[in-house]
């Protein structure tokens, strides 16, 4: 599967520019990459307790299909790394987690998800939180200078996974943690839906099939590659996710030529796992 870099990141970052300038609602994964509307991916990821720690800005522009500040066990002084920030929250989150001596970068190629970063960590009042910009596949940052890796839900994004794993490994202290949620496949997806840039951004077509995620992050050089499924979506989240969400009979129509049914119990959520070698 070939797609073109430079296309699917401008479409990308068109999209995640849109869902900046309207200061939350959706997620990346929302109909069909499009803010605005609550979908069975970005729904309900974070507890009561930890969404008070946050502004409601950062809350509502959440992008994710997890809680990565939940699946990664962070510890006072540590450096942590989020790829593809967005809106903050789950900088603003891990800054808290690390304390005044530890440190949380948020890297985003987004200017206007960075402008809205900045502005969700003035509101909070986050001093040890730094916002770059950049690419997951180049980080701006040096080697084995942070502690933990963190992603809500943009790995999938990228067209060349296999770098971006590189470059968390490269950029992992020894003994560093990789603990990402992200979209994840139990089988290939048909040609047509790998090549659609609308499925693309709906962080559908561009996840990994499950066994090679463990494979890329072994051949990073990576150890202790868990996956662990957290949602498995039904016809009708994929409906959803397609922008349509429509039913006949209990039954998910087609939505922009797709059967939802064909998708059904193949993408999943996930939770992974992984340790760089001390």
């Amino acid at each position: 599967m070939n797609m073109n870099e430079s296309e699917v990141r401008e479409y990308v970052k068109k999209k995640y520019g849109e869902a900046a300038r309207r200061t939350g609602g959706g997620g990346c994964c929302g109909p069909a990459g499009q803010a605005g509307a609550a979908d069975p991916i970005t729904r309900d990821l974070y507890a009561g307790e930890q969404a008070a720690e946050v502004p409601a800005e950062a809350l509502a522009a959440s992008l994710g299909c997890g809680n990565p500040t939940a699946l990664a066990t962070l510890h006072p002084g540590e450096t942590v790394l989020d790829l593809g920030s967005g809106g903050g929250i789950d900088v603003l989150l891990s800054a808290r987690r690390v304390g005044p001596t530890g440190k949380a970068y948020g890297l985003d190629m987004t200017p206007e998800m960075l402008e809205l970063a900045r502005a969700n960590q003035r509101r909070a009042g986050v001093a040890n939180a730094e916002f770059l910009q950049g690419t997951i596949e180049a980080i701006p940052l040096p080697d084995a200078s942070v502690d933990v890796v963190i992603s809500n839900c943009v790995i999938n994004l990228s067209t060349d996974k296999a770098r971006v794993l590189r470059e968390a490994f490269r950029v992992l202290k020894p003994g560093g943690r990789f603990a990402v949620s992200d979209v994840v496949l139990k089988r290939r997806l048909p040609e047509a839906a790998e090549r659609s840039l609308r499925l693309w951004t709906g962080c559908v077509s561009g996840a990994l099939v499950e066994d090679e995620y463990r494979r890329l992050l072994s051949e990073a050089g990576f150890t202790g590659v868990e996956v662990q499924p957290t949602r498995v979506y039904g016809a009708q989240d994929i409906a959803e996710l397609l922008g349509g969400g429509g039913s006949c009979c209990g039954v998910a129509t087609k939505v922009h030529g797709v059967d939802p049914q064909a998708y059904a119990g193949v993408v999943f959520s996930a939770f992974v796992r992984a340790t760089k070698p001390r």
